[in-house]
């Protein structure tokens, strides 16, 4: 266990002094907030007033906690992914040959790795939450109550660690920079419309909507929105029939149906926390026949 921490303690070293790769990592979620900044916001509103009513309280409130929640699980996806990257960058310049002959295990060498992106996904996860709160706060939103916000910090926690087994699965397959810098834009580029940030997934196509309600990510997004939008919806469409909620936070992705039935939360925790197991296995066996330094 302690060469795991210690391991884990020199992988978030290097991440974090880089702050180059820190903000690579980062890159998605500012592309994002530029986009919303510059239209998507305004987009929002406009839709979402045309469920309610131009004259509505709360409607900014609920668009700012709509794009806050997708971008908090856009930045725990890629911010574990560009940890995983001083993976790549160790076997290329051949340390992984020397912690081999140190001696450590493959086991802890991996663990270390593992440990170090949950650790700085974690962390960068809780001070975009708290960003995030700012933000809502400073358009005139209101802040989570207590037993709200724990559970947001519950999911975020268990987001982070199903994606870092995720990202750590597909990681494992890479063995070059350049292989990892092009996976690297080409999640970048989709994450936000897994996330149903750029289009809300209820304008997408059928076959598209069915495919992206397989990505653990889809799910942790639509949870994240119920939690923070959970007031302001109850405060925007407290006027309004019940088809006009329903309608809306289907569309927005906020609730997500199969076969006509809701997708309930804890199925929904479930398919996060059962794909990340099930990628940590998968990792495991390639970890354990790929062929380090």
């Amino acid at each position: 266990m302690a060469t795991i921490i210690h391991l884990a303690s020199r992988n978030v070293k290097i991440f974090l002094r880089d702050r180059t790769a820190v903000f690579f990592s980062m890159l998605s979620v500012f592309i994002i907030i530029g986009m919303y900044a510059i239209f998507l916001g305004n987009t929002t509103v406009r839709s979402l007033q045309s469920f309610v009513g131009p004259e509505v309280e709360g409607v900014r409130w609920v668009v700012d906690a709509w794009i806050m929640a997708g971008i908090l699980i856009v930045n725990s996806i890629t911010v574990t992914l560009g940890v995983f990257g001083i993976m790549i960058d160790d076997e290329n310049r051949k340390r992984l040959s020397g912690f081999l002959v140190a001696p450590v295990s493959r086991g802890k060498l991996v663990a270390g790795y593992l440990a170090a992106a949950i650790v700085v996904g974690i962390l960068l996860s809780v001070l975009a939450l708290i960003l995030a709160e700012i933000y809502i706060l400073s358009n005139g939103g209101g802040m989570m109550s207590l037993a709200g916000l724990i559970k947001v910090l519950g999911l975020l926690v268990y987001n982070v660690i199903s994606s870092a087994c995720l990202v750590f699965f597909i990681v494992s397959l890479i063995h070059t920079a350049s292989g990892f810098s092009t996976f690297s834009t080409i999640l970048g580029t989709i994450i936000g419309f897994i996330t149903g940030i750029y289009l809300p997934i209820g304008v997408l196509p059928e076959a598209l909507q069915t495919v992206v309600k397989f990505v653990p990510a889809t799910h942790a997004a639509a949870l994240m929105r119920q939690l923070m939008m959970e007031e302001a919806l109850n405060k925007a469409f407290a006027a309004m029939p019940p088809q006009a909620y329903d309608e809306f936070t289907t569309v927005y992705g906020v609730r997500i149906f199969a076969n006509a039935k809701e997708i309930m939360p804890p199925t929904m925790l479930l398919v996060i926390g059962g794909s990340g197991l099930l990628f940590l296995i998968l990792s495991i066996f390639t970890m354990s026949r790929r062929k380090l330094g």
